[in-house]
């Protein structure tokens, strides 16, 4: 039998985006530099984007946000609500994730870790991922300085 409480995922709503963001926030997913409501009209803006969203009881405790390149999807803002972890609703939101990419037949699915996360990149292991020996280049097109 499965003690897990289920987590129903569907697609963020306009109402649901301030309690995404605070979400964020609780994960300490944000950062200065970046606005989180500007990455999630983003993503709604097109079809090769979306932001998913883990219900439980009515409460948001689980989002992440999923897109495409034609080949590569990648996700960011993978977050499950400290009061609630250790019930699989990382690997839930994760699985959603995946299953929103091969509908659209992409193949490979990336993520960025920051390297001192090791308890982060510890869950993503446990999801079958692993470490590729790459250097990640960027640049703020409106010439900002670079951020760390």
């Amino acid at each position: 039998m499965d003690s897990t409480p289920s987590l129903v995922i569907a697609e963020i709503t306009d109402d649901d985006i301030q309690a995404v963001i605070a979400l964020w926030q609780r994960c300490d997913l944000t950062r200065p530099w970046n606005d989180p409501a500007g990455d999630i009209a983003f993503a709604r803006r097109g079809d090769n984007a979306a932001v998913l969203v883990g219900r439980h009881s009515d409460s948001i405790v689980a989002s992440v946000m999923v897109g495409h390149d034609g080949h590569r999807g990648w996700v960011y803002y993978v977050a499950v609500d400290p009061d609630h972890r250790g019930k699989d609703y990382g690997r839930t939101i994760m699985a959603a994730a995946e299953d929103w990419l091969r509908q659209r037949s992409v193949v490979k699915v990336m993520l960025l870790v920051r390297s001192d996360n090791t308890k982060v990149q510890a869950f993503y292991e446990t999801l079958d991922y692993v470490e590729q020996d790459r250097v990640i280049y960027a640049k703020w097109l409106d010439g900002r300085e670079p951020t760390p």
